[in-house]
């Protein structure tokens, strides 16, 4: 039986979960973390904004929260169990998880999987099935916490590509006073 409450606090505590090369599950931090920013600092090339602006795709949440599972699961070397899976979709049943995603002609094009605690958003991943799917999934989940006043984007660990949005690093002590601040503010997410 999977303890909802338990990960819960494990997140509240900034660790987060995920399945070594054995698929073995286990709990993991980091000194130093990736954050997406939610003020000006957040930024995308006029390339996406014209695909935005093309209103190619629509927004939606927890419209397929299991196929955004299997979608950011399908790489060559991944840390989405099956197991992880199942915790997933149990922490989304009991509010906690959370699929912002990108449609186009009613299929799946992309998006980004999440774990919702008060005014922290932490993203777990993000896929695509059609180009500048999960780009755009980016931008419009920034101006979703943005509505929402949520106070942290936690992307865990930087990559080139959340790079190009103004992604940045803080060291751990400066992310669990961030985490504790996102924890005391009264967000909702839907």
């Amino acid at each position: 039986m999977i303890d909802v409450p338990s990960i819960i606090q494990g997140y509240a505590h900034g660790n987060f979960l995920m399945a070594d090369d054995k698929q073995q599950l286990g709990w993991y931090s980091s000194n130093q973390r990736a954050l997406i920013p939610l003020d000006h600092q957040f930024h995308y090339p006029k390339s996406l904004r014209r695909v935005i602006n093309q209103n190619r795709f629509s927004v939606a949440i927890n419209q397929d929260f299991l196929g955004v599972c299997c979608g950011c699961a399908q790489r060559e070397t991944t840390w989405i169990s099956s197991e992880l899976i199942q915790i997933y979709l149990e922490l989304n049943k009991a509010g906690w998880a959370y699929s912002f995603e990108t449609w186009q002609d009613g299929k799946l094009a992309g998006g980004i999987l999440g774990i919702v605690i008060r005014g922290a958003f932490i993203g777990e991943s993000m896929f695509y099935h059609v180009p500048d799917a999960s780009k755009v999934a980016m931008v419009k989940l920034v101006e979703h916490l943005r509505q929402r006043n949520f106070i942290l984007f936690d992307a865990q660990m930087q990559n080139p590509h959340l790079e190009r949005f103004g992604s940045y690093i803080i060291d751990n002590r400066k992310y669990m006073g961030l985490l504790a601040k996102a924890l005391e503010a009264n967000c909702d997410f839907i």
